[in-house]
C-alpha cells in the first residue's frame, strides 16, 4: 500500500513523497527509522477517493503547467537529475492533484521510463504536442532546449487566452448585471405597480400588460422558468459535447458576425505556432501536421490539417490543400507556406505568420472590445427605454385621467 507523507529532516526541512508500506503502522515505522518527524501520513487510496469526490475544486490549470514547464526547464539547464527535478517541482505545487500527476511522474522516471513515456499517461495535462516535444529532446540529447522552447510557446498561447478572456469578462459581467437588474424589477418593483394600476381601472399599454404578465409568471412559476432554463442550459452543454453538435458549433464559431474573423485568426496563429514549434524540433512534417490538427481547437481546421498531412504523403505540398479552402484558411497564409516549402525555409516562414496573427489576434480583441461597448450601451439603453415606457405611460394616464 502507498502512502503519502510530509515530515521534517534533522536540518528541520520540510520534505514530501511517497512510501510503500503493509499498513500505516509499517510506513510510520521505516519514516522514523529514517530519522524523520511525521507532520502528515496519508494513505493514497484515501487522498483517491477524496479527489474524485472533489477533483473538480482542484483541477490543475493551464497555467500551472506553464509554471512547471518552465522550472522544470530551469532545473534540468542547470544539471539538476530529472528524478530530483521532479520531486522538487512537486513541493512547489498548490494542486493536490498536480501533485500526485508529478508523483506518478517521478515513479515511472525511477523505474527507467523516459520522462516522454510517463506523461503520455496524463493525456489531460500533457497534450500530443507536449509528448512529442519532449521526446524529440530526450532523443536529441537536449532536454534542457526543448523544454526551454515548449515553455516559451505555452507562454506565448497561455498569454493570447488570458487577453482574450480578459476582453470578454466585462461585456459578460456587464450583460449578467443588467438580467439580474431586470428581474429583481420584474419580482419586486412591478407587482407593487400592478396593484395600483389594476385598482386604478384604466386601460394598460400592450407593452405593460406583457410585463405584469413576465412579472407574474416569475413570481408564480419560478420553478418552470429555473427548470426550463437550467434544462436549456444542460442540452446545449451536452450537444457541444457530442461530436455532432461540437462539429455544428465549430462552424457556427467561424460564421458568427464579428466574433468569427477573430476565431479564425487566432487558429491561424495556434496552427502556424505549433507547427513552428515541431517542425523545428525537428519532427517530420506528417506527423507534424496530424499533432497539429490535434491540439487546434476546431473540427473544421482539424479536419483540413489532416487532409494536408495525407496529401503530403503522396508527394504534395501543403499549400495545395489550403488554396482549395479560401473561406477558411487566407490566401496569404497559403502563398506564405507555399514560399516555405519551395525554399526549404517552411519553419521561419511559419514563425513569421505566427507572429503576424497573434499581433493579429491582439489588434482584433481591442477592436472587438471598444465596439462591443457601445453595442451593449445601446441595447442596455432600449431595455431600459422598454422597461421605463412600460411603467411610465400607464402612471401617465392615470395622472392625466385623475387632472380631468
Amino acid at each position: 500500500m502507498k502512502f503519502i507523507y510530509q515530515a521534517k529532516n534533522q536540518q528541520g526541512n520540510t520534505e514530501k513523497g511517497t512510501i510503500d508500506a503493509l499498513n500505516k503502522q509499517g510506513a510510520i515505522d521505516t519514516l522514523r527509522n529514517n530519522n524523520l518527524i511525521i507532520i502528515s501520513l496519508k494513505s493514497s487510496r484515501d487522498i483517491a477517493l477524496f479527489s474524485k469526490n472533489l477533483s473538480f475544486l482542484d483541477r490543475v490549470k493551464n497555467k500551472d503547467i506553464v509554471i512547471f514547464t518552465r522550472q522544470l526547464a530551469v532545473l534540468v539547464q542547470a544539471h539538476v537529475p530529472l528524478v530530483q527535478s521532479l520531486k522538487t517541482l512537486s513541493k512547489q505545487t498548490k494542486s493536490n492533484t498536480f501533485q500526485e500527476k508529478i508523483f506518478d511522474l517521478v515513479k515511472k522516471v525511477e523505474a527507467g521510463e523516459p520522462l516522454s513515456g510517463a506523461m503520455m499517461g496524463h493525456k489531460k495535462l500533457f497534450s500530443n504536442f507536449y509528448v512529442n516535444i519532449v521526446k524529440t529532446g530526450e532523443v536529441s540529447g537536449s532536454l534542457h532546449k526543448s523544454l526551454i522552447y515548449l515553455a516559451d510557446h505555452l507562454e506565448k498561447d497561455h498569454d493570447l487566452r488570458h487577453k482574450i478572456k480578459s476582453a470578454l469578462s466585462y461585456p459578460i459581467f456587464v450583460v449578467i448585471a443588467f438580467i439580474g437588474v431586470a428581474v429583481a424589477m420584474m419580482v419586486f418593483v412591478i407587482p407593487k405597480l400592478t396593484a395600483i394600476l389594476t385598482e386604478s381601472g384604466t386601460e394598460l399599454p400592450i407593452q405593460t400588460k406583457a410585463l405584469i404578465g413576465v412579472s407574474s409568471s416569475l413570481i408564480n412559476y419560478y420553478w418552470a422558468w429555473i427548470l426550463v432554463l437550467a434544462s436549456l442550459i444542460g442540452f446545449i452543454i451536452y450537444f457541444i459535447r457530442t461530436p455532432k453538435g461540437k462539429k455544428q458549433f465549430d462552424v457556427i464559431k467561424l460564421k458568427m458576425p464579428v466574433f468569427g474573423s477573430l476565431f479564425k485568426k487566432i487558429y491561424i496563429s495556434r496552427f502556424t505556432e505549433n507547427l513552428s514549434t515541431l517542425v523545428t524540433a525537428g519532427i517530420p512534417i506528417i506527423k507534424s501536421l496530424e499533432i497539429t490538427a490535434e491540439v487546434v481547437g476546431n473540427s473544421v481546421y482539424k479536419k483540413i490539417f489532416l487532409q494536408a498531412s495525407k496529401k503530403v504523403s503522396t508527394g504534395e505540398q501543403i499549400a495545395v490543400t489550403f488554396k482549395k479552402h479560401p473561406n477558411t484558411i487566407p490566401f496569404m497564409v497559403a502563398q506564405m507556406i507555399e514560399i516555405g516549402e519551395n525554399t526549404g525555409k517552411l519553419d521561419s516562414v511559419l514563425d513569421n505568420i505566427a507572429d503576424f496573427y497573434t499581433r493579429e489576434v491582439n489588434n482584433a480583441v481591442s477592436g472587438i472590445t471598444q465596439l462591443i461597448e457601445p453595442i451593449l450601451m445601446v441595447a442596455m439603453g432600449i431595455g431600459v427605454a422598454i422597461l421605463v415606457s412600460a411603467i411610465l405611460m400607464p402612471i401617465y394616464q392615470i395622472s392625466s385621467g385623475a387632472g380631468m
